[in-house]
């Protein structure tokens, strides 16, 4: 990063190394994408379509809405492949400011939020086995519970992992997203392989479900959160060997996988389970093993859905870190965060950072699904502002390096920019308590940007060919 602005404490910021290969990169995007989604939302599906048939569509259009996502991040990524994705995309569009909420909503909210959510997720799926019983009880004299321990307990061991360098944590996402893949595909051959199973379950329904457009468009959401995390890619493609290679492979093709395993998975409970048994069970896999196998069936699905949780964790802890560090780099956060590890190579004041603030939410917030109210307006209005900017670079900037262009352009980005619309507004209206408190957050950082401006002056430039 040249400028002539530059204090001594920012001369020459070094760079995170790119160790990661595209098959390390596509097991971020497989195994960030499928946590406990395609265990929990079959039931919410059903509900909201009342048809087997309807619910299998609402996955594939899920899928390719997500794609078309994946496709376009795919063109950015691979033109500008640098630590923080979508930061810097928004920086290079649309300026400082943009990309400085951007970051401060990641880094403030919606990465603890998350690591939150999904740590409190893996110490509800344990809670399943007996010897994990007692994660339900309070710690002896404090108001907390054991889960609470145990979820903090996880985020400081991934955290831990991801400080010992990407490389490390990277390795660690291919060998257990391979497991994870295995896993649920013995999930659906077990299923498919039993004789209670019928094909006539596909063409069952529940009366009363909500139905027509609006019940589509709610399921459609419920995919699309399922789906959700295939960005994080980007958020470390600094570290990505080849990166004008590797991310559009590791985006797409890491897409097709997850959405093969959905919708196998899908099939699967279908066929062991009619409709009206989905929509009435809180864990749809787990009912389908049982009648399978029994209680080791439900504690083999158990078991999957606690390693899928841990995958997507590690993603998770590993792209979110990356972001202030980004920030910090260009003069638009507080320098600290673009420390990196004389040793391990990695972005280790932005890690702790993270692993302290999620330590926060699960301290005072007990209730799980207070997680994503906080964070999923905020993340839908960001995927939306970041698609954008691809007509913004074709047009500006027509001489950029595009290892990869979006098939289908401009029709493709421009449906799922449509689709992030759709699925903000819906989001906003459906829970509009969450949704303030993001845009309260969002507008929180206007009074942090303008301290760290009074502390570091002038943003570093954006240069041509480096953007950062």
């Amino acid at each position: 990063m040249s400028d002539t602005h530059t204090s001594k404490t920012h001369l020459s910021p070094a760079d995170l190394p790119r160790v990661l290969g595209a098959p390390q990169a596509t097991a971020i995007v497989v195994g960030t994408i499928i946590g406990s989604g395609i265990f929990l939302v079959p039931r919410e599906m059903m509900q909201d379509l009342g048809s087997s048939s309807l619910v299998y569509l609402a996955w594939i259009v899920g899928g390719l809405l997500s794609l078309f996502g994946a496709m376009t991040y795919a063109e950015l990524g691979s033109m500008l492949p640098y630590a923080g994705g979508e930061y810097v995309y928004l920086r290079g569009a649309y300026g400082d400011t943009t990309a400085f909420l951007y970051m401060w909503t990641w880094f403030a909210v919606a990465k603890p939020a998350s690591i939150a959510a999904s740590t409190a997720g893996l110490a509800l799926t344990l809670g399943f086995f007996p010897a994990f019983h007692f994660l339900g009880d309070h710690v002896a004299g404090t108001p907390l519970l054991w889960s609470q321990v145990f979820a903090i307990g996880v985020t400081w061991f991934m955290t831990g992992l991801n400080y010992l360098g990407i490389k490390k944590a990277g390795d660690f996402q291919l060998v257990f997203t391979v497991l994870k893949g295995v896993l649920i595909l013995i999930v659906a051959a077990l299923c498919f392989s039993s004789a209670t199973g019928s094909w006539s379950n596909f063409s069952t329904g529940v009366p009363g479900a909500v139905g027509g457009i609006n019940g589509f468009m709610t399921a459609l959401i419920a995919t699309l959160w399922a789906y959700d995390g295939w960005n994080d890619l980007t958020m470390v493609a600094g570290e990505v060997k080849r990166p004008e290679r590797s991310l559009p492979i590791a985006l797409i093709g890491g897409l097709f996988v997850v959405g093969v395993l959905f919708m196998a998975t899908n099939a699967a409970i279908q066929y062991i389970l009619p409709a009206a048994q989905i929509a009435g069970s809180q864990r749809p896999a787990v009912a389908a093993l049982s009648v399978v196998a029994g209680p080791r069936g439900a504690g083999f699905v158990a078991a999957a859905m606690a390693v899928s949780i841990f995958v997507s964790l590690n993603g998770t802890v590993m792209s979110g870190a990356r972001v202030p560090f980004a920030a910090a780099r260009d003069r638009l956060f507080f320098s600290r965060f673009m420390e990196i590890d004389p040793r391990f190579q990695s972005p280790s004041f932005s890690l702790i950072v993270q692993g302290a603030l999620s330590t926060v939410l699960l301290i005072f917030l007990s209730e799980f699904a207070q997680f994503f109210d906080l964070a999923v307006f905020a993340e839908w209005l960001f995927y939306m502002l970041t698609a954008t900017t691809i007509f913004y670079y074709r047009k500006k900037h027509p001489e950029f390096a595009r290892p990869y262009r979006v098939w289908g352009y401009p029709v493709l980005p421009t449906i799922f920019i449509l689709c992030a619309a759709g699925v903000l507004v819906s989001s906003y209206t459906s829970n509009l308590k969450g949704s303030l408190m993001g845009t309260a957050v969002i507008l929180l950082g206007l009074p942090v940007l303008w301290a760290v401006r009074k502390i570091y002056g002038k943003s570093a430039p954006m240069e041509q060919g480096r953007m950062d």
